[in-house]
């Protein structure tokens, strides 16, 4: 469909060939690839553990959000939406609430409480860029 407020300019290839790659906003250099494989394995290592926790322990509903939430990357009034609750409550499946100043319920608290009884560190490793298996696999992608 043509929409009039919106301009394309169109641009030639020796033109663009003229730009290094390092001036293009998706250029990765070979540190932020090591970086993104480490993110990647990563997710993928704590993956299971957080889906097991999410269909042992939280409601059909939390379950529900954080699924709508985190996986699928929706917001709070479009899970809502999606839902059909109100985002005040997808917000409290997910956070909690405030109660004579205590934090009760929510989702990502309990999955926290689970993690950290359980052994499982959601903090981010260290950005090694010297370890054996990232060198390798920069050095086969480059």
């Amino acid at each position: 469909m043509y929409n009039p407020e919106f301009w394309e300019i169109r641009l030639d290839q020796v033109d663009l060939e003229k730009y290094p790659n390092e001036a293009n906003i998706w250029y990765e250099t070979g540190e932020d690839r090591v970086h993104r494989y480490q993110r990647e394995d990563r997710v993928d290592e704590l993956a299971d553990a957080v889906y097991d926790f999410l269909s042992q322990y939280l409601t059909q509903k939390q379950c529900e959000v954080v699924v709508l939430y985190f996986i699928y990357q929706k917001t709070q009034q479009e899970t809502a939406e999606i839902l059909g609750i109100s985002r005040r409550v997808v917000s409290q499946h997910l956070f909690g609430i405030c109660r004579g100043g205590k934090h009760i319920g929510g989702a990502v608290n309990k999955l926290r409480k689970l993690c950290d009884r359980h052994g499982i560190d959601f903090q981010p490793a260290e950005r090694s860029f010297e370890t054996q298996e990232y060198s390798e696999q920069l050095a086969m992608s480059a």
